[in-house]
């Protein structure tokens, strides 16, 4: 056992174990049309792996078998995998529910312009990266021009009737703008809807609140900064118990760019794939080992038990 599994609740055996699989998020590529700080998957626009189509077809295979509440692709920017069309008709032309993880600018790129319409007319649910609604902010984290590339992204994804009234969801995440823990998710949602409400006339159905994990670029801007030991002695002094129930990695799978499978996102930007007799690839995906499976940890771990707890659906206590 190691310094995170010896802190959870004891429930008669060692370790994290997993509930089912109600999420599997997918990786569709670490390349990027951003280069922000707090990335822990270090996406940018020079990456270049990219799933290809014969892994996205044995992850159909395993979506038929699975049949998951939810399908999350992610990235990188998802928008820039050239097959992200014919993958995600294959999913909800199969019943399946999808969510797309969008950094909104992608969506202005140059070809992609028809995207937000496909993603509409598919009942794409989107979650979409806004780390303050300050622009300095969001300028510091993410680079010049995509506060207001952002802003103009959600008011064309409103226009399509995201984020509205009756419309198709559209969640905006908040990250840390430094070495420290996320404010009070439903006291940010308020002062994001009023703030983007009054200043742009914009709207989103809801607010989640990310921790920023000591790994990827954001740890090495806290190692230049001599901040990293700090930064993981508020996760560890931070540590609440009833976050570990709600943990991500108990009910979701991630799988890779690759086919590599992993117990949550950032195990796979940490390239710590499934073990303890769990399959590590799709290609030996096998529900039986995979539902019930010991979850691999590590002092990252801290980061979604820390204070109100952080999963990709936001606060979890």
């Amino acid at each position: 056992m190691n310094e995170f599994e010896r802190r959870i609740p004891k429930k008669g055996k060692d370790g994290l174990f997993a509930r089912g699989v109600d999420i599997i998020q997918v990786n569709i590529g670490l390349k990027c049309n951003q280069v922000c700080d707090h990335c822990h998957l270090d996406a940018s626009p020079d990456r270049r792996e990219v799933m290809g189509r014969e892994i996205m077809e044995r992850v159909l295979e395993i979506m038929d078998e699975v049949r998951p509440q939810m399908v999350d692709l992610t990235g990188g920017a998802p928008e820039l995998n050239p097959d992200l069309k014919w993958f995600l008709s294959s999913l909800t032309e199969n019943g399946l529910r999808v969510q797309i993880r969008t950094n909104l600018t992608a969506l202005l790129e140059p070809g992609l312009e028809d995207l937000p319409g496909f993603f509409r007319d598919h009942r794409v649910d989107l979650v979409a990266s806004m780390p303050c609604y300050l622009e300095e902010n969001v300028r510091n984290q993410r680079g010049p021009h995509v506060y207001e590339r952002s802003i103009e992204a959600i008011r064309m994804l409103n226009g399509l009737g995201y984020g509205t009234a009756n419309g198709l969801k559209l969640d905006l995440v908040y990250n840390p703008g430094g070495a420290f823990l996320p404010g009070d998710q439903d006291a940010l949602e308020e002062a994001y809807r009023k703030e983007l409400r009054q200043r742009f006339g914009i709207q989103f159905t809801n607010l989640l609140t990310i921790t920023n994990m000591p790994i990827g670029r954001f740890q090495e801007g806290l190692r230049k900064k001599h901040k990293d030991k700090k930064y993981l002695a508020l996760l560890k002094d931070s540590f609440n118990p009833g976050t570990v129930d709600g943990l991500m990695c108990r009910r979701q799978i991630s799988i890779g760019w690759n086919g590599d499978m992993y117990d949550c996102d950032f195990n796979l930007a940490l390239d710590m794939t499934m073990d303890h007799g769990a399959p590590d690839h799709v290609s030996r995906f096998d529900i039986g080992s995979v539902a019930g499976r010991r979850i691999v940890t590590g002092i990252h771990c801290f980061g979604c038990t820390a204070g109100r707890g952080s999963s990709c659906g936001g606060a979890l206590a």
